[in-house]
């Protein structure tokens, strides 16, 4: 089981982002768990959902060490880190396309509701929710991802986002971090948006209010609806159970790497 969810491929990546584990000199202590173990017991729960405690017996570090060691990583954002390794690799291979991206977001419930980030959902009868927002290339590799509370409209998260875009290396030439195009939903249609994105060298293909029909996302935004089906196989995206946002963040991250990695993998 830990073969299949952390591959070799994958465990060498892993190693290039993971903090050097403490020493000790006096010696003692319990056994550390392997840095491989613990991935495996936490990308088996993001994709199956289970909490903590019900991590199975088959791997080896319990519910409570692979919570603990999260902690750990999520504070060095090994997360992000390692999504931008991805990203790395498939630049470096030519399998990103900028020439057209897309931005948009999901909302989901918050379990916990006294969590940060979090707000009154619109589409959710006012329950505590937050959203997940990102944006993917032309063939649908998510690349930069943040949350926010389910009651933040759309249009205030694109140019936080579109900054967020990392440096990704190329095949040939510098590293890149800006699409030609970015499609968006009738959220996005506004002035000061389409302006700023000129000024960025980015041309816009925003859906406009009153003109263009709402029930279709349009002939190049289904990538990012494809993307975002695909986010929700990461079944512990279905509900926000952390409290703390410094903690969700990093599912979304496991969740966009796992897109990534598959193909890279390829």
């Amino acid at each position: 089981m830990v073969e299949r969810l952390v591959p070799d491929g994958s465990r060498k990546l892993f190693q290039r982002v993971a903090p050097e584990a403490p020493s000790r000199p006096q010696g003692g202590g319990r056994r550390r768990y392997g840095d491989r173990e613990v991935l495996a017991a936490i990308i088996f729960m993001a994709t199956t959902g289970c909490t903590w405690s019900q991590v199975p017996p088959m791997f080896e570090p319990s519910g409570a060490t692979a919570h603990r060691r999260f902690t750990q990583w999520s504070k060095a954002r090994v997360g992000a880190k390692l999504h931008r390794l991805v990203l790395d690799g498939l630049g470096s291979q030519g399998e990103l396309d900028w020439s057209r991206c897309a931005i948009d977001s999901v909302s989901l419930r918050a379990l916990k509701k006294r969590g940060n980030l979090t707000g009154p959902s619109p589409v959710d009868r006012g329950e505590k929710g937050s959203k997940i927002h990102l944006i993917t290339e032309r063939t649908g590799p998510p690349l930069p991802v943040g949350i926010s509370g389910a009651n933040l409209h759309d249009s205030q998260a694109l140019e936080p986002l579109v900054r967020g875009i990392p440096p990704v290396r190329s095949r040939r030439g510098p590293r890149r971090r800006k699409p030609a195009k970015l499609h968006g939903d009738k959220g996005y249609d506004y002035a000061h948006l389409r302006k700023w994105l000129r000024a960025r060298g980015i041309r816009h293909r925003i859906a406009r209010k009153g003109i263009e029909s709402s029930q279709r996302p349009g002939r190049h935004r289904w990538t990012i609806e494809r993307t975002m089906a695909r986010l929700a196989g990461c079944r512990r995206l279905h509900r926000r159970y952390e409290r703390k946002a410094e903690h969700f963040l990093p599912f979304t991250s496991i969740a966009c790497t796992l897109i990534c990695h598959r193909r890279l993998a390829k």
